[in-house]
């Protein structure tokens, strides 16, 4: 049976593919992973995130589920990174000097963002707009400005609490 345009599956092709990208280019920036380990790596986590979020994906709700959508390490490694990792023979210990040691990843219907650190800026990756997708994951705009100092534009939250 082929799959009719608009089912899940077909709706999150670029959003997983920023995700993999970005965590992907995180081990290639330290230069111990090969290009043929991070080929590996990438179809891994992939199938991975396709599987874990095809029940739980809504593009007409894009936050209906998010919590469950999101990577995170968090001086715990999240599951499915470290199980795409042991693909490629990474052991926990080699992906926490890999990886940082504060991230969050959110993969939504439309957008994928990510934050380094519990303070860090959110950085959006992938943004699709009407009909013709952004995405900005392999320049890692953010990230480059972290590592370098400077920061970028943080997301503006407003909490209202009423007693």
């Amino acid at each position: 049976q082929s799959q009719r345009r608009g089912s899940p599956r077909a709706d999150m092709v670029p959003e997983i593919a920023a995700a993999v990208g970005f965590v992907s280019s995180l081990l290639r920036t330290r230069g111990c992973v090969s290009e043929q380990q991070l080929e590996v790596f990438s179809g891994a986590l992939r199938e991975a995130l396709e599987e874990r979020y095809k029940h739980h994906w809504f593009p007409e709700k894009p936050f209906k589920g998010s919590g469950y959508r999101c990577i995170r390490i968090n001086h715990k490694m999240d599951p499915i990174i470290s199980k795409a990792a042991s693909q490629i023979g990474l052991s926990l210990s080699q992906l926490y000097q890999l990886l940082p040691s504060e991230l969050t990843l959110w993969v939504d219907p439309y957008e994928v963002s990510y934050r380094i650190g519990e303070d860090g800026s959110i950085c959006v990756l992938y943004e699709a707009t009407g009909t013709k997708p952004v995405s900005s994951y392999e320049m890692l705009t953010c990230k480059n400005q972290l590592m370098f100092g400077r920061t970028s534009p943080s997301k503006n939250y407003i909490m209202t609490v009423s007693s």
